[in-house]
């Protein structure tokens, strides 16, 4: 067999060939009987056995160093001459020189061997039937057992060989899919960062400098978006193969995420990385990419860092380089920003990373909290609702309100968290006072979060005496990101009874078409075009027209930020529905020890 193709099993051993069968030929009768009477069927065809297995044996003996074969092995090994199966030395000559010392170790490496029953041992490696200088090439399986002579030296092996290809080719396709991203070739996130650690070594051994380039590809999600995510696939391919041409011999290129590539460069000082990282600017945004869509025009920004110089680990070069592309992202100007260190940006890295464990540490003691901000109608300034606002309590009882933490807990990843601890703490004052409705905000994650949208459906368990007397807030700005799935999260909420405003509005510059598709049924207008109402004409003319749009589509309106009765008066005769603002009533915390009643809950909110 050569290549996987099958051959005749039916071959009779010869002089010439010196093969020998382990199976014999004499007649046997067709059914053979035990002493208890038990019946077999026919002596089993050994060879045809082996041969539609791909596989033949052989019997090794080290003092001759001659070597049995079953009759099957020249037509599985696809052999062209019978004398290379002769002796050990013969077949050693056509296994490939970079296995060759492999298989040897393998078998005879022993010294001596302890046990009468020999040990096993099982082996891969390339033949090459017709010689090393030939193209033809096996895949091989050996495995046996060695048995030892009367000293306990190895005498002779007897083992099986099996023609392994296709598996083979399979492990090496599943093995390079394990370390290579399968749409561009380059190493996957895990390769990229051993590949890192390797080059970071053999850096600090050299004492020699080199260079980390994160860069991202700018406008992939437009792509995507207009065209389809085929196009944009090859649009990552294609940037991909660019780069890759601009590496020199030792650099390793990664995608590091969708639209991300890391790449580890050797040899590159201060001096030399930013004519590198020019030369990766121009290949790529100097000249379009012929797609199947037509001609595209790609762009890029890179964050640069100094190995060891300004990152001596692996995690230290990631963190860096993807802090100076986010500088490269912030200025379209300066597409290549190399990574500068700064105290002010230390510490509040520093002071990000306490504050992530005061936020995980709240959350598991069930030490977040809420507090309640009255709306009142504008007519009767008397309560309406109420706005739910998220305090955390310190060990020491200290109060920490939103401002301090959400930012952080937005940028690294833990407002989803806090969003359904809100949700969780809003129904429990739900449940326990049945004449007050509340308004709480989610962030622009939860906002597309289906896990949020099941957990609401598992808490309330459709009980609308629930979300009838809930409103979801969601900002303008996240409304108007991606409106379909806004579209999508404001459906799903009034189909579970709920309403929904619309926070901020005004400061995102949203369309008014965006206003009617997204079918609120408040307008909740931001407090910057609220605060300065009596000095201010623009802002005046701005709210009132705000409300009649708002009026037209069937929506109520809150002024936000109202702060003195001048402000409340001209929002009242501007039309506005409701009113929130310190002059209305500040945010007062829930002690949830004490609600068993309406009025613990009223006493305290108001």
């Amino acid at each position: 067999m050569i290549g996987g193709r099958r051959v005749s099993t039916a071959h009779t051993a010869t002089a010439e060939n010196q093969t020998v069968s382990p199976s014999s030929h004499s007649p046997q009768p067709e059914e053979q009987s035990d002493a208890n009477g038990a019946t077999f069927g026919p002596e089993l065809d050994l060879i045809s056995i082996l041969s539609s297995a791909d596989e033949t044996c052989y019997r090794w003996d080290f003092a001759s160093d001659g070597i049995s074969w079953a009759q099957n092995a020249k037509d599985i090994l696809g052999v062209s001459s019978p004398n290379n199966l002769t002796s050990g030395a013969a077949f050693h000559q056509l296994i490939d020189p970079d296995f060759a010392n492999q298989r040897y170790e393998a078998i005879r490496g022993t010294a001596s061997i302890d046990s009468p029953d020999g040990f096993s041992y099982s082996v891969q490696y390339k033949l090459r039937p017709n010689g090393r200088r030939n193209s033809a090439v096996l895949w091989i399986e050996d495995y046996g057992r060695c048995f030892a002579g009367p000293h306990g030296e190895p005498a002779f092996a007897q083992g099986v060989v099996r023609v392994i290809n296709q598996r083979y080719q399979e492990e090496q396709r599943l093995l390079h899919l394990s370390r290579h991203d399968e749409l561009t070739g380059h190493l996957n996130r895990i390769a990229l960062v051993d590949a890192m650690g390797k080059a970071l070594e053999h850096i600090k051994r050299d004492r020699g400098s080199g260079a980390f380039i994160m860069i991202a590809i700018n406008n992939l999600s437009h792509v995507n978006e207009v065209y389809g995510f085929d196009i944009g696939d090859e649009m990552i391919q294609i940037v991909g193969q660019r780069l890759r041409a601009g590496l020199r011999d030792g650099d390793a290129i990664g995608r590091y995420s969708s639209n991300k590539f890391g790449l580890m460069l050797r040899h590159s000082g201060r001096d030399q990385l930013p004519i590198i990282a020019q030369r990766f600017h121009d290949a790529i945004n100097d000249s379009v990419i012929d797609s199947t869509a037509g001609a595209l025009a790609a762009s890029i920004c890179q964050g640069c860092v100094l190995v060891p110089e300004q990152a001596d680990t692996v995690p230290l070069i990631l963190s860096r380089s993807l802090e100076a592309l986010e500088q490269s992202k912030a200025s379209p100007s300066t597409p290549i920003s190399l990574y500068e260190p700064s105290e002010q940006r230390e510490s509040r890295r520093r002071k990000n990373v306490v504050m992530a464990d005061r936020i995980i540490r709240a959350l598991n003691e069930r030490r977040m909290v809420l507090a309640l901000q009255p709306i009142a109608r504008a007519e009767s300034r008397k309560p309406a609702f109420y706005e739910v606002l998220m305090r955390m309590r310190e060990p020491d009882g200290t109060i920490v309100p939103a401002g301090e933490f959400i930012p952080v807990a937005e940028h690294l990843g833990l407002v989803r968290l806090i969003d359904q601890r809100v949700l969780e703490l809003t129904l429990h004052v739900l449940r326990a006072t049945q004449n007050i409705s509340v308004s709480l905000n989610v962030s622009g994650v939860t906002a597309t979060d289906p896990a949020w949208l099941e957990k609401l459906k598992t808490l309330t368990n459709g009980d609308r005496s629930l979300t009838r007397r809930m409103m979801v807030e969601i900002t303008e700005t996240t409304a108007i990101s991606d409106i379909d799935e806004s579209i999508r999260f404001v459906k799903a909420l009034k189909a579970l009874g709920c309403r929904v405003a619309i926070d901020d509005f005004g400061a995102g510059y949203s369309s008014f078409r965006n206003l009617r598709l997204l079918d609120f049924d408040m307008v909740k207008i931001d407090g910057s075009f609220v605060r300065n109402l009596p000095n201010s004409q623009e802002d005046q003319i701005l709210v009132r027209a705000l409300v009649d749009l708002a009026r037209n589509f069937g929506m109520e309106t809150v002024a936000e930020w109202v702060t003195d009765e001048a402000t409340a008066s001209l929002a009242k005769r501007a039309g506005v529905s409701y009113l929130q603002g310190f002059y209305l009533g500040k945010p007062k915390l829930i002690d949830f020890e004490q609600t068993a009643s309406d009025t613990a809950i009223m006493r305290h909110a108001s």
